[in-house]
């Protein structure tokens, strides 16, 4: 895969993020099949627990322009080594995709891809879950 739009859109991204109590800003950038990209960026808050990491971020603009079908997920941040999603975004993720290709851009360019199976392995899914 060609990674280079969806990291140059994670990179200008970041540079959106608000983050003035950590300092730590995150850009994200997600591809759908339809091959549109949505941006997202981490938005914190004075209360912690309310702010917004950029990977869930860029799936909630995705999401509401109508697109669920994701194939590729960059993320840039200022981490070395590279910084992988959280747990939080590792599970919204497999919500729509079960092994999404992730690219995880830190200082200096520096670059891991990664597999969502691999990042989030026996993930929970409610649909799989139930007896019913």
């Amino acid at each position: 895969m060609d990674w280079t739009a969806l990291r140059d859109a994670a990179s200008e991204a970041r540079e959106m993020a608000y983050a003035p109590y950590s300092g730590y800003r995150v850009g994200a950038a997600l591809l759908t099949r339809s091959g549109e990209i949505f941006r997202g960026v981490n938005v914190e808050n004075g209360l912690l627990t309310l702010g917004v990491c950029a990977e869930r971020h860029a799936v909630g603009s995705a999401v509401s322009a109508g697109h669920r079908d994701f194939v590729a997920l960059a993320v840039v941040t200022e981490s070395s080594p590279p910084a992988r999603p959280c747990g939080l975004c590792r599970q919204t993720l497999v919500e729509f995709v079960e092994d999404l290709p992730i690219l995880c851009v830190g200082k200096d360019g520096e670059a891991v891809e990664e597999r969502l199976a691999k990042l989030l392995p026996q993930a929970f899914r409610l649909d799989q879950a139930r007896s019913d």
